[in-house]
């Protein structure tokens, strides 16, 4: 196993071991406070057909789900996870057990790919870019919340990082991630924080 295998194993055994009481735990809650924002996000960008990567628990499909107009979809490594998401959500919301890598989806599925306080766990980031962009059709939205440190206090964490063991691999500053987009052919990057110790940042796939 390299290491960034290792990275993944991880956040899936911390996620795993979290499931029953992740909604209460400091992760839990540190995504709560971004849940208002995606679905704003979502509900004006008026999508039809959207992906939760790195759905955890289902909170926010369930939120979302609210809405019988968007078709929804969700998949996350950890399979205890999926099966707390599967108590709180019916089956109109498809939950599909997978890695941000290799998206089971096949091309051009989706309008908008959301991923909520998850990137940050990816060790293979243009990776998971690239299969986002694969599975979005043309013009689609990605939704990226996640954690936001001012320097030098990232640089400090991401070295520290190296030496946990829940699975966090890099927290990312406003040029990171919107170049990573970019890099990624993702297009009308918009990033903002929206609290103290979070982003949301938006951006368009050119096809």
């Amino acid at each position: 196993m390299n290491n960034k295998e290792i990275y993944k194993e991880k956040s899936k055994q911390t996620f795993s071991n979290q499931a029953r009481i992740y909604e209460t735990t400091y992760n839990g809650n540190h995504a709560k406070k971004l849940y208002s924002y995606v679905i704003e996000m979502v509900n004006n960008f008026n999508f039809k057909k959207v992906l939760d990567v790195g759905c955890g628990t289902g909170i926010i499909l369930s939120l979302l789900s609210k809405n019988e107009s968007i078709s929804l979809s969700g998949v996350d490594l950890s399979e205890n996870m999926l099966k707390i998401a599967k108590q709180k959500l019916d089956d109109r919301v498809e939950l599909k057990i997978g890695d941000s890598e290799q998206l089971p989806w096949k091309n051009n599925t989706f309008d908008a790919i959301i991923c909520t306080d998850s990137f940050h766990h990816y060790p293979e980031p243009e990776k998971v870019l690239g299969e986002m962009a694969r599975v979005l059709k043309s013009s689609g939205h990605i939704i990226i919340g996640d954690p936001w440190m001012m320097a030098p206090f990232r640089q400090v964490a991401n070295f520290m990082l190296k030496y946990g063991n829940s699975g966090d691999y890099r927290i990312y500053s406003k040029a990171e991630i919107s170049n990573l987009l970019l890099k990624s052919g993702f297009a009308s990057v918009k990033w903002s924080r929206v609290n103290h110790n979070s982003f949301i940042v938006t951006a368009e796939i050119n096809k």
